[in-house]
C-alpha cells in the first residue's frame, strides 16, 4: 500500500458519506394522513389533540448517542399539519418511513394515506340552461333564487370586492351557519359580508412540503392570487351584474346559479397545488361550518377509494347530507380519463353553449380556416396579409430559433423561438406543454405579431378561446395540419410566393348549433375504479364561460398579462362542476328533505342526449355521436330536475355494501366510512352493480362463453304525486335483450318506495384478446307527466389472456 494515510482519509470519508446518505434517506419526510380510532382516546388527554400530540411526540423521540433526547419533527412544539374531527377520525403530519412503519403498528391508528398533489381542473349560462328570471313560476322563483342555501367552494379563494359577492337586499346570516371570516394578508374580517359569510385558508400541508409560501406572489388568507376560485364561486352563486364583458367579448348580463345563495370558500390550492391534508381540513370545516353543498373543481390521480383523501372527505360529507359536486377532470377526450368517480360524488363533465367567440385564419391560398379568439387588443390590419412561419419546419431545415430543439419551437417553449425568424411575422405554434396563453407571450417577447395555436391529433377539433397577449387564435387539429401543409409547399416555391396569412376576429356569435357538444377537453368514462358506476354522471357547461375574476391576475394568466377586467372567460370541467353545484342548491332548497343521492338522481334522470337541432349530442373531438361514456345521464335540465317524479335514493348502509362487494375489506371500508363495517349481509344485494344508482352498467367478460346475464335491482321512491301509475319503456342496448319486472309502479303515496328487476341477456361477440365492445340503452319510466330515464351500459371484454 503505497500511501496508507490517504487510504484511510479515503476510506473514513466514503464510509461517512454512505452512512450520511443513508441516515439522509431514512430520515426523508413525506406527508401521511393518520387515521384514528377517535373512540379509544384515554381519559388523561382533555381532548383528541393533545393525544395526537403526546403520540408523535413519544413516536419521534429518539435517544443520541450521549443518552439526550432528539426530537425528528416538523416542528418541535407541534409536528401536527392539520386535526380531523368531522368526516374523519385523525391528524397529518410529516414522517419518514420508518416512522410510518411505527406509527401503523400502535393500536388506535387505523390508516396511513400518502398525500396526493392535487390540482385545479382549469354569463350566458343561466340563459342556455333554461334558467329565465323573469318567469313567474320556475326554479329559481319558486326557490327564492336559493337565498339561505349555503355553497362551500373548495378552491383558491376568492376576490371579495367584486360585485358578484355582494350583498345588497340579502337576508341575515342563516341561523346555522357556525363558520368564520378568517382575516389574512390583504383579507380583514370585513371582506365578508352576508353574501360571502365564510372565508377560511389551508396552506400547512402546501407549506410542509414546499417550505414557507413567497407571500410577494401569494396571499397568505382567503385572497384569490390565481383567479380560478373567484371565477368558480360566481358560477355557483354570482349575483346579477350588468354590464358585465371580457375585454368587450360576451357582454350581457353575468349570474351564477343560485344568486341568492350563501358563499363560503375554503382556500387549499396555491402556486405548487392543492394538497390532500389541506383538502381534507377544507371538507372537515366545511360540514362543520354547515355548507349545504360543497363544490370542488379540482382533481388528481385515481386511486382506491381508501386511498383517495377527497373520497373520504366527500363520503363523510355526503354522509352528513351534504351534496358533494366535482370536476371530471379535464384528460378528454381519451377514455378512462374520468377523476372524482366515488359514488356519492357527482362527477361533472363538460358541455359548449349556444355561443362561440370565432376568430378565423386566412392564408395566402385563399383558403379560411375555423378558429377561436379572446383577443381584444390592437388588431392586425384588415386586408394584410402578414408572413406566416412554423417555428418547427425552421428548425428542421436546418435553422436554429434559439438553443432550443425543433421539438421545444414547434411547441413556441421559452427560450425556443430566434428573433430574426419570428420578427414581424404570424407563427404557428402547437398545443402541449406550456399554456396557451403563454406560448403566445414567448412569440410576443421574440417579436412576432401573431399566433396561430394548433390542437394536435389528440385534442381533435375542439376549440378553447383565450384571451391572449397579441393577436391570436386556435384552430383544430385538422385545420392545423392543413396551415403547416401550405407553409410547408409554399416555402419550397423559392420565395416566388411566400406563405402568407392573417386572422379575422369576429366578436361574439349567439345561437350557436348545434349545442350542446361534449367538450373535447372534457374527461371520459368508462370508471377506472368501479366500471359498476357509470361516470362522469352528467355534464354542464364547461366552454366559454363568463365569471368574475381578480384584479391583480391578467385575463390571459401570463404574468407579464397587466390587464385587468372584472370578468374572465375560461374553459374546463372546473367551470361545469360549480354550474351543478348551483343547481343542487336550488333544488336543495325547493325539497329541503332530499338526500345528495336524491338531488344527484333528479339530475340525471332529467338530463336530455340531444342537441338544439333535435340530434344526437356530438363530440367536439371528432364530430360524430358522442357516448354514455362521454356525457354519463346527458346534459343537466334543471326545470326539469326540480320535479323529476321518482327518484334513486342511496343510503350509508347502500354504499357499506356497495364498497363490499366491491371487494374491499372491512378496514379499508373503516378508512372511508368511519365505522366498522358488516359485511355479513352484502351478498344479498348481489354484486357492486346493486347499488340504487340512477344509471345501470354492467360488463361481461366473454372468456370463450356464448351467453352471459346480469341483473339490477333497484328502488325508486315517489316525489312527484299521490295515486301516480308509471310504465317502464325499455330500449336495449343492440344485440342485448333486456327485461324489467314488473313494467308497472303504482304509487298510491308520496315518499312511497316500490322495487323493479332489470334483467340483461347478452349474446359473445367476436373480439381481439383485449377488445372491447360498448352498447348502451336506457330504461324509461313514465307517468305521462314526468319521464325519468335511466341510462344502461353494456361492456363486453375479451381478455388478453384469452
Amino acid at each position: 500500500m503505497a500511501n496508507p494515510p490517504i487510504f484511510l482519509f479515503l476510506t473514513i470519508f466514503i464510509a461517512t458519506l454512505l452512512c450520511c446518505c443513508s441516515s439522509f434517506e431514512e430520515e426523508k419526510r413525506t406527508t401521511f394522513i393518520v387515521q384514528v380510532n377517535h373512540n379509544l382516546k384515554p381519559s388523561l388527554f382533555p381532548t383528541h389533540t393533545h393525544w395526537y400530540q403526546s403520540t408523535l411526540s413519544s413516536l419521534l423521540s429518539t435517544k443520541t448517542t450521549n443518552g439526550t433526547t432528539s426530537k425528528h419533527a416538523l416542528n418541535n412544539n407541534n409536528p401536527i399539519l392539520h386535526t380531523y374531527d368531522t368526516v374523519f377520525h385523525g391528524f397529518s403530519t410529516r414522517l419518514s418511513p420508518s416512522e410510518a412503519k411505527k406509527l401503523q403498528t400502535l393500536p388506535h391508528v387505523t390508516a396511513l394515506i400518502p398525500e396526493q398533489v392535487r390540482h385545479v381542473h382549469t354569463t350566458r349560462s343561466p340563459h342556455f340552461l333554461g334558467l329565465q328570471t323573469a318567469a313567474k313560476t320556475g326554479l329559481l322563483r319558486d326557490t327564492d333564487f336559493g337565498s339561505d342555501l349555503v355553497i362551500g367552494v373548495i378552491d383558491t379563494g376568492i376576490w371579495p370586492e367584486r360585485q358578484s359577492f355582494n350583498d345588497r337586499d340579502l337576508g341575515p346570516v342563516p341561523a346555522k351557519w357556525k363558520g368564520r371570516c378568517v382575516a389574512g394578508k390583504d383579507f380583514p374580517a370585513t371582506s365578508c359580508n352576508r353574501k360571502l359569510i365564510g372565508a377560511r385558508f389551508f396552506s400547512a400541508g402546501y407549506e410542509a412540503t414546499n417550505g414557507k409560501m413567497n407571500e410577494t406572489s401569494e396571499y397568505r388568507s382567503p385572497r384569490d392570487s390565481d383567479g380560478h376560485g373567484t371565477h368558480t364561486a360566481s358560477i355557483a352563486a354570482g349575483r346579477y351584474v350588468s354590464p358585465a364583458s371580457t375585454l368587450g367579448y360576451a357582454a350581457g348580463v353575468a349570474a351564477g346559479m343560485a344568486p341568492k345563495a350563501r358563499l363560503a370558500v375554503y382556500k387549499v390550492c396555491w402556486t405548487g397545488g392543492c394538497y390532500d391534508s389541506d383538502i381534507l381540513a377544507a371538507f372537515d370545516a366545511a360540514v362543520s361550518d354547515g355548507v349545504d353543498v360543497a363544490s370542488l373543481s379540482v382533481g388528481g390521480v385515481v386511486v382506491p377509494y381508501h386511498l383517495d383523501v377527497i373520497a373520504i372527505g366527500a363520503y363523510g360529507a355526503a354522509s352528513a347530507g351534504v351534496f358533494v359536486s366535482a370536476s371530471a377532470g379535464n384528460g378528454g377526450p381519451g377514455g378512462l380519463t374520468v377523476t372524482n368517480v366515488a359514488p356519492w360524488v357527482t362527477t361533472v363533465g363538460a358541455g359548449t353553449i349556444d355561443r362561440d367567440f370565432p376568430a378565423h385564419v386566412k392564408l395566402g391560398n385563399g383558403r379560411v380556416i375555423a378558429g377561436a379568439s379572446l383577443y381584444g387588443g390592437p388588431g392586425l390590419i384588415p386586408g394584410r396579409m402578414y408572413p406566416v412561419v412554423y417555428a418547427g419546419s425552421e428548425l428542421s431545415g436546418g435553422g436554429s430559433t434559439g438553443g432550443g430543439d425543433g421539438y421545444s419551437a414547434s411547441l413556441c417553449l421559452e427560450g425556443s423561438l430566434d428573433p430574426k425568424l419570428v420578427k414581424g411575422k404570424i407563427v404557428v405554434c402547437d398545443r402541449g406543454i406550456s399554456s396557451r396563453a403563454a406560448k403566445g407571450d414567448v412569440v410576443k417577447k421574440s417579436g412576432g405579431i401573431g399566433m396561430i395555436l394548433a390542437n394536435g391529433i389528440f385534442d381533435g377539433e375542439g376549440l378553447v378561446a383565450d384571451c391572449h397577449v397579441l393577436p391570436a387564435t386556435a384552430v383544430g387539429a385538422i385545420g392545423g395540419d392543413e396551415i403547416r401543409r401550405y407553409i410547408a409547399t409554399a416555402a419550397k416555391s423559392n420565395h416566388t410566393s411566400p406563405p402568407t396569412a392573417t386572422i379575422m376576429f369576429k366578436g361574439t356569435r349567439l345561437g350557436v348549433r348545434p349545442a350542446p357538444v361534449v367538450a373535447s377537453f372534457s374527461a371520459r368514462g368508462p370508471n377506472p375504479v368501479s366500471t359498476e358506476i357509470l361516470k362522469p354522471d352528467v355534464i354542464a357547461p364547461g366552454l366559454n364561460i363568463l365569471a368574475a375574476w381578480p384584479d391583480r391576475v391578467g385575463p390571459s394568466g401570463v404574468p407579464s398579462d397587466k390587464r385587468k377586467t372584472e370578468f374572465n372567460i375560461l374553459s374546463g370541467t372546473s367551470m361545469a362542476c360549480p354550474h351543478v353545484s348551483g343547481l343542487a342548491a336550488l333544488l336543495k332548497a325547493a325539497h329541503p328533505d332530499w338526500s345528495p343521492a336524491a338531488i344527484r338522481s333528479a339530475l340525471m334522470t332529467t338530463a336530455y342526449v340531444v342537441d338544439n337541432r333535435g340530434h344526437a349530442m356530438l363530440d367536439e373531438s371528432t364530430g360524430n355521436v358522442s357516448s354514455v361514456f362521454d356525457y354519463g345521464a346527458g346534459h343537466v335540465h334543471p326545470e326539469k330536475a326540480i320535479d323529476p317524479g321518482l327518484v334513486y335514493d342511496i343510503s350509508d348502509s347502500d354504499y357499506v355494501n356497495f364498497l363490499c362487494n366491491s371487494n374491499y375489506t372491512t378496514d379499508t371500508i373503516q378508512v372511508i366510512t368511519r365505522k366498522k363495517a358488516d359485511c355479513s349481509g352484502a351478498k344479498k344485494a348481489g354484486h357492486a352493480g346493486n347499488l340504487n344508482y340512477a344509471s345501470m352498467s354492467a360488463v361481461f367478460q366473454q372468456y370463450g362463453k356464448k351467453k352471459m346475464s346480469t341483473h339490477f335491482i333497484r328502488s325508486v321512491t315517489n316525489v312527484g304525486e299521490a295515486n301516480s301509475v308509471y310504465k317502464v319503456t325499455i330500449k336495449p342496448p343492440v344485440g342485448m335483450k333486456v327485461t324489467v319486472e314488473p313494467q308497472t309502479l303504482s304509487f298510491r303515496r308520496v315518499g312511497q318506495k316500490l322495487n323493479f328487476l332489470v334483467r340483461v341477456q347478452a349474446r359473445a361477440v367476436k373480439l381481439s384478446p383485449g377488445g372491447s365492445s360498448i352498447k348502451s340503452g336506457s330504461i324509461v319510466w313514465s307517468d305521462g307527466k314526468h319521464t325519468v330515464t335511466s341510462p344502461l351500459v353494456v361492456t363486453m371484454q375479451q381478455p388478453l389472456d384469452y
